[in-house]
């Protein structure tokens, strides 16, 4: 089976993707350590720069605009100075159009990233992960409305924040469902059971290992076709971190081998893995091949320190690394 990435990822260009879920505001403070505190036995990162970028359902957005996806980003922030930030962040992007519902109950979800001497130290989340109330979930079906129309697929992606609510879920998975547009759900276990009737569902184990146990489904791999036909989803993708994928296809199990060359930071590559895979797939790539391209993209993201979305450019390079052929690759395992 042959991939062509290089005419692949020609087709790209025309789709375009909506994406609805939980916004992060992505923080990183950089320093260096080199002595231990008095106070408790814990390092002093000396701090010499600070960034940010948008993550969660906006990292999805970004890892489909480096792809050069057309996106519609819909979802919710506080009333504060980060809301403002995560609109600055998407200013000069033209491929993302970004549709933030300001909620003055809560602060921006902010995950500020502790990075001393190359290696992450520690993580401080800031959130209020309580539902929206019901008016906020109108405003997000009214900018739904407006704007599903246009797209290809859709991308749910859930991070427990908040957003979306089953009541949201539910609308979004019935309004594609009649417009015979394709859902891809990155779940977390408190809604697992609303994403019924969707193209691909997508767990890590983590995730999966905490619905199965709720409904006794067993062990691996067999749960996965029990799950499969419980949530009644097309396609199952399971992500295993170092041991790869495993997609669950019709009654087919195909085990996919992880391709990263060095780790540094895993953050963000699941964001990576639905929005390569989805695209893909909208492309009319057969669910193999997309597992197998967005493995090769996961692993290319997490050679970066931080949150890194994919490019053409950065997915095309990692082809070459492994097959030294650009355009094509013989899928064998």
């Amino acid at each position: 089976m042959l991939i062509d990435i290089d005419n692949i990822s020609k087709d790209y260009t025309k789709k375009n993707i909506l994406v609805i879920g939980d916004i992060i505001l992505d923080a990183y403070e950089f320093g260096k350590v080199d002595r231990i505190s008095q106070e408790a036995p814990v390092p002093i990162v000396a701090i010499d720069r600070k960034s940010h970028k948008p993550g969660g359902a906006a990292n999805v957005a970004l890892n489909l605009s480096g792809l050069g996806v057309t996106v519609e980003l819909i979802g919710i922030a506080g009333d504060d100075n980060n809301y403002d930030e995560l609109q600055e962040c998407f200013k000069h992007n033209d491929n993302i159009s970004l549709h933030l519902v300001k909620d003055k109950s809560r602060p921006t979800s902010v995950k500020t990233r502790i990075i001393a001497d190359g290696k992450q130290v520690a993580r401080l989340d800031e959130e209020d992960t309580n539902d929206i109330n019901s008016e906020l979930e109108q405003e997000l079906k009214n900018i739904f409305d407006l704007k599903f129309a246009n797209a290809d697929g859709i991308i749910i992606e859930d991070y427990n924040k908040g957003t979306l609510t089953k009541d949201v879920i539910s609308y979004v998975i019935n309004v594609a469902a009649k417009q015979n547009i394709p859902v891809y759900v990155d779940p977390k276990h408190n809604n697992y059971d609303a994403y019924k009737g969707v193209r691909l569902f997508k767990p890590n184990l983590i995730e999966f290992n905490a619905i199965v146990r709720d409904k006794k489904f067993g062990e691996l791999p067999e749960s996965g076709f029990s799950f499969k036909e419980y949530i009644d989803c097309e396609i199952l993708l399971l992500t295993l971190g170092a041991d790869g994928m495993s997609l669950y296809h019709n009654d087919n199990l195909d085990q996919i081998p992880t391709k990263a060359r060095k780790v540094y930071d895993v953050s963000g590559a699941g964001d990576t893995v639905i929005a390569t895979f989805a695209i893909n797939d909208i492309c009319g790539v057969e669910p193999l091949q997309s597992s197998f391209i967005a493995n090769l993209a996961a692993g290319r993201v997490c050679e970066e320190i931080g949150v890194f979305p994919i490019t053409v450019d950065s997915l095309k390079e990692i082809f070459t690394y492994h097959h030294k052929n650009i355009h094509t690759f013989l899928l064998t395992f």
